[in-house]
């Protein structure tokens, strides 16, 4: 039978018809590249991100929205040229469908334009600069735990209510702490007795320590993630600062590697967090009982992040059948956030941060010796962040 031009030329216009009509197919797997802190000091961070994700998928039998889910791993050593590097290698030669897991925000912000730029989706587990709450905000950006600030408001706030009126304030000198403290400013309407910014990675603070001595406030806060946290306790208490100096913090330097590697000197630190191993709802319990019996250690709100990171991944590409090269219909079911939190009912607001409550958190020792947080109640109920309004979502 002869097959004429005519008739092809029939048949190839059918098919661009047929593909206007339905212009994604389903995909037959999803593939996420995960760039988080695996080694050096800050790596207990991404270890516990890295392993609240991975339980995730083992409960949705490795599968992302039904389908088959590949992830690569790749560690950034808490380097924002490596960052970019993996992020850069994940979508050009793995061709990753979401990018996530990068704990600190100068890493974020190192990655985050050519990743934008790709057009493919981060879900942050982590890391909520300012940039991208506010100004720089992405629709191709989505954080699932915070904005850099809002830890920091709430003890900001929690201090000035219970009548502190000099404190010193301390972070590392990068983005994450540069927010961290502007937040804690902003909702702290008292004397700010001395703001000291150290090196990132800094290990050994006598000489802060001695500051705060000669300063003599009525309280200290600190935001020092990872190792920094742990070195800066257990030299504060070894000072002997803790009798007559409380020491307060967010919850990622009082969280349950911290309390886990510095023991006894935690025990009273109050802490604000979004986050808490005993709130009350069946999807938090269930993570709680799953990841202490997946790694045999109590899970920290970095472990919680990474969790939820992956169910919004799920549910979004559940939502949308497998089509996730409709990025139009990919960002809206994000958006909708159709999944169960391990914080309860969860939503974002219209920069894709979250709107959310932050609690109150005391580090107990319990009757049988054990050494963890219990949650006291809600510092900040339904809260937005500061740099929403700045956001004019593209």
């Amino acid at each position: 039978m002869r097959f004429s031009f005519h008739a092809a030329r029939i048949i190839a216009i059918a098919s661009l018809a047929a593909a206007a009509l339905n212009p994604a197919q389903a995909a037959d797997k999803v593939r996420i590249g995960f760039i988080s802190t695996l080694s050096g000091p800050a790596s207990a961070l991404g270890v516990d991100i890295r392993d609240g994700f991975n339980l995730a998928l083992k409960t949705s039998g490795n599968k992302i929205g039904g389908l088959p889910a590949e992830i690569i791993i790749g560690d950034d050593a808490q380097k924002p040229e490596t960052g970019k590097q993996l992020a850069d290698k994940f979508m050009k030669s793995d061709k990753v469908d979401f990018l996530t897991g990068i704990v600190f925000t100068n890493i974020m912000l190192a990655a985050g334009p050519a990743v934008f730029e790709n057009k493919t989706f981060y879900i942050s587990a982590n890391s909520g600069p300012s940039q991208y709450a506010g100004e720089q905000c992405n629709p191709f950006f989505f954080n699932t735990t915070w904005q850099n600030d809002n830890l920091h408001e709430a003890m900001g706030k929690y201090l000035a209510d219970k009548g502190f009126r000099n404190v010193v304030i301390i972070a590392p000198n990068y983005p994450g702490g540069k927010d961290a403290l502007a937040g804690f400013k902003r909702l702290y309407t008292s004397k700010i007795a001395d703001e000291v910014y150290v090196t990132l990675n800094q290990l050994d603070f006598a000489a802060e320590l001695a500051q705060i001595r000669a300063t003599k406030p009525d309280a200290v806060y600190f935001f020092l993630p990872g190792g920094m946290g742990i070195n800066f306790i257990k030299q504060y208490a070894g000072a002997g600062l803790n009798k007559s100096i409380p020491l307060f913090t967010s919850g990622f330097s009082a969280d349950e590697d911290t309390i886990k590697a510095v023991g006894e000197a935690m025990v009273g630190m109050s802490n604000s967090t979004h986050w808490a191993a005993d709130l009350d709802n069946a999807q938090n319990q269930k993570f709680v009982a799953g990841f202490q019996k997946e790694y045999g250690r109590y899970p920290s709100l970095y472990a919680a992040q990474g969790y939820d990171a992956a169910m919004l991944i799920d549910a979004a590409v559940r939502d949308v059948k497998g089509r996730i090269e409709d990025k139009d219909a990919l960002r809206a079911a994000l958006r909708k956030a159709d999944f169960k939190s391990l914080r309860g009912d969860f939503r974002f607001n219209v920069n894709q941060f979250p709107i959310q409550h932050y609690y109150l958190r005391v580090v107990e020792k319990t009757p049988a010796g054990a050494i963890h947080n219990r949650t006291v109640g809600i510092i900040l109920k339904d809260h937005r962040d500061a740099y929403a309004g700045a956001c004019r979502m593209k």
